[in-house]
């Protein structure tokens, strides 16, 4: 199970004579942040929500609105008539002192904070019930949105991390052929600074053992594959959030990478390993937008 950090969630209810709105949406993020929007009387429920929201979600950059909307009249709304007088009384001297006219000037007041308000008083028990209904109906789709960009995601992944292995199973074959040009680069090396009759086939042989050691990626093989079957292993696990496990995986994949390209001494092998880097990249693109 994967999920994406990228999701959108929408749900709709309705109590009395009220209708219950609620999106939900997310980005991906390094941590869990919540913007939310929502009518005056639930900024009491506000730690509550957050704290719902970013539970359930675990990651990512949120947003989540909640719109009230009451099909009861005017006598649901109220506007405060002092602060808009002050409000009004302020901008017009700043209007008539830079001699600028705005015919918009009332309608701008009244989307100041606490200038038009609903009247509708403390919030009753049933009320947030059927308010907590939509918002738990909303984060259910867009878990499960999260889910299925999560299972395309982690499809991709699979498929990019077996072409790693697939091309560190084509480095064995060109090993050999690296050994037996790097004793012809040397011997011929040799010969041309000392001349053939000088060359000490001992101190030669020496040599030769010393680069094969530094040329030697059998670990490197050996701790790439394994990392690469970790990710799959995580990869396939019951837990949801692992975005942050996997990052460190193809960390780990990429420092092997790295040393077998720079141990190469091979034009072939050095093909296979910009392959590999080519899918990690794309790897590490995908992770980062996994929870």
């Amino acid at each position: 199970m994967l999920l994406s950090m990228t999701g959108y969630g929408r749900a709709s209810g309705s109590w009395n004579e009220k209708t219950i709105m609620v999106e939900v949406r997310s980005l991906n993020s390094k941590y869990s942040d919540l913007r939310l929007r929502c009518s005056q009387n639930l900024r009491e429920k506000e730690a509550e929500l957050r704290k719902l929201v970013t539970d359930f979600a675990k990651r990512g950059k949120l947003e989540m609105s909640i719109d009230i909307t009451s099909h009861a009249g005017d006598d649901e709304f109220g506007l405060n008539i002092p602060l808009f007088k002050r409000y009004f009384e302020a901008l017009q001297g700043l209007s008539s002192e830079f001699d600028y006219q705005d015919q918009t000037l009332m309608s701008a007041i009244l989307r100041l904070p606490n200038v038009a308000a609903s009247s509708e008083g403390e919030m009753s028990k049933e009320e947030w019930s059927a308010i907590l209904g939509v918002i738990k109906e909303a984060l259910d789709n867009f878990q499960q949105f999260r889910r299925q960009e999560g299972a395309a995601t982690a499809e991709d992944l699979t498929l990019r991390v077996n072409t790693i292995s697939d091309l560190l199973e084509k480095v064995s074959p060109h090993e050999q052929d690296r050994i037996g040009a790097i004793r012809d680069r040397l011997y011929r090396s040799l010969e041309e600074n000392l001349g053939k009759d000088r060359v000490d086939e001992s101190r030669f042989e020496q040599e030769v053992l010393f680069y094969l050691e530094k040329m030697d990626i059998n670990e490197e093989k050996m701790r790439l594959a394994q990392h690469c079957q970790y990710f799959l292993e995580v990869l396939d696990n019951s837990k949801e959030a692992k975005g942050r496990k996997l990052s460190f995986i193809s960390q780990e994949i990429g420092r092997e990478i790295n040393t077998l390209g720079a141990k190469a001494y091979s034009s072939n092998i050095q093909r296979l390993v910009v392959g590999m880097k080519d899918e990690l990249e794309k790897i590490k693109e995908q992770t980062a937008n996994i929870v």
